[in-house]
């Protein structure tokens, strides 16, 4: 759940599917008030138009020849009567129907409109007098009464009795949508979450290739730069960031350069040297010039493998791992060092040989110099998909933990434990880390519970593993 809300494409898939369905829920919720209130006001229109031709024709009548208009309204849905006094058993309602009448009849007339919520429908006037009357649980849904009051000329005042319809059911529903669950609500949430995630999709795509950049960045810096199309903030950001990597690859093409140019100029005058030291007559001085001259040699060239290890023009190459990692035992083997292989995975890499062969080599002659002999394994990774993993250990006194990461800063030595007399420069561990992410790999060290120092290179498998 906390991947499926981290990535940004369902996060914007769920604002926008959020966010469209409330303007909806909203609008529509808001559409059909207007509707009804539109439709109530036509009711209100229709029925103050019945009362005021009412009212016009009893106006001019005498009392005697309006019992015959009453009688007749009667069978028009009215219940109409010359009363004394308005009644007093409701209160007045607030409903607009008494201003419509006024507008109508004019200001001076009395007018006043009750409601009854507990009404039935009558009978009508030529049903059977046996004939039964709407069962209360018959009538319409939501039907009032309301009870009108209107003064005529004369002063008279009449009273008027007329049911008033309620809501239809398509406005009484969700915005005459229908139902929940109905097809039309279900055909427009699908329809709306396929606009979402469509929309959240093509907002993600460029930050995700931004993203597959930069990591790409990561382990080849001449990988070639993003496409700059798409809308003007992407085509910003994608020069920004093509802009971003000339930049550092002429930095580091610059340091790499400097650093061979002093390392590779080194070399002249420290053979130069090493042959004038043979004409030193004092032998024990001798032997101490020379091994001092051998340790310069010795950074000089590890120098050149520290420059190669930042920017190699070695091409890619899909390896076989393990006979590469055969090959590297067996010439250790083969120089007098004792080392173990163990395991198989039959997977293939895509790395740079050289660089690769020389990464394992320096982890290996790390583990003879400080642990006599090395015990070397490869296998699937159990824990990173998709991932070789390496472990070498050796028999060694091991690392403090607080210093398993500063042993990686370019000559940096433990006194204590790894003297110069060694041969140690300081490189081989920054060397070996620095091909190993220019192979998208993780290096790691760290103490074995049996002692010595144990070593982790975890190498992506690009490809598919080989069939048996």
């Amino acid at each position: 759940m906390r991947e499926f809300f981290g990535s940004i494409g369902n996060r914007v898939f769920l604002i926008l599917l959020a966010g469209i369905l409330v303007a909806t829920v909203t609008t529509t919720w808001l559409a059909s008030n207007e509707r009804r209130n539109t439709m109530r006001e036509l009711r209100y229109q229709h029925v103050a138009e019945r009362v005021e031709q009412v009212v016009q024709a009893l106006d001019p009548l005498t009392p005697e020849a309006r019992d015959v208009v009453l009688h007749a309204a009667d069978n028009f849905g009215f219940e109409a009567a010359v009363v004394n006094e308005v009644g007093d058993t409701q209160r007045p309602s607030t409903s607009p129907m008494a201003d419509i009448l006024k507008s109508r009849l004019g200001e001076d007339r009395q007018v006043v409109v009750q409601r009854e919520t507990d009404c039935a429908p009558r009978r009508p006037r030529n049903a059977p007098a046996d004939a039964p009357g709407l069962n209360r649980n018959e009538r319409p849904h939501s039907d009032t009464c309301r009870v009108i009051y209107v003064s005529l000329r004369d002063k008279a005042l009449l009273r008027l009795r007329l049911h008033m319809p309620g809501d239809p059911p398509a406005l009484r529903g969700r915005g005459g949508m229908g139902p929940p669950g109905s097809p039309y609500i279900l055909l427009f949430l699908v329809l709306i979450a396929m606009l979402a995630y469509v929309v959240a999709r093509m907002a993600a795509r460029p930050i995700k290739h931004l993203a597959s950049a930069a990591t790409e960045l990561g382990r080849d810096i001449d990988h070639p730069p993003l496409a700059e199309k798409g809308p003007t903030e992407i085509r910003q950001a994608a020069k920004a960031f093509n802009a971003m990597q000339m930049r550092i690859r002429r930095q580091i093409q610059h340091r790499t350069h400097m650093l061979a140019a002093i390392t590779h100029d080194l070399q002249t005058p420290l053979t130069r040297l090493r042959l004038r030291l043979e004409k030193v007559e004092d032998k024990e001085l001798q032997q101490k010039l020379v091994d001092d001259l051998a340790v310069m040699q010795i950074m000089v060239r590890e120098g050149l493998d520290l420059a190669r290890s930042m920017d190699s023009s070695e091409a890619m190459q899909r390896l076989d791992i393990d006979s590469l990692l055969d090959s590297v035992c067996a010439d250790a083997s083969d120089a007098g060092q004792q080392v173990e292989l163990q395991g198989r995975t039959r997977a293939f890499v895509v790395a740079q040989p050289n660089a690769l062969r020389r990464c394992l080599t320096n982890l290996l002659d790390n583990a003879f110099k400080y642990g006599q002999r090395a015990e070397v394994s490869i296998a699937l990774d159990d824990l990173l998909p998709n991932r070789v993993l390496i472990r070498i250990r050796d028999h060694g006194p091991g690392i403090p933990e607080s210093q398993l990461e500063t042993v990686f800063e370019p000559f940096y030595r433990l006194e204590t434990s790894r003297s110069r007399d060694t041969g140690g420069t300081g490189l081989g561990l920054t060397i070996a880390r620095n091909i190993a992410e220019n192979h998208g790999a993780l290096l790691d060290l760290r103490n074995h519970a049996k002692g010595g120092l144990e070593v982790l290179l975890s190498l992506p498998l690009k490809q598919t593993k080989r069939a048996r």
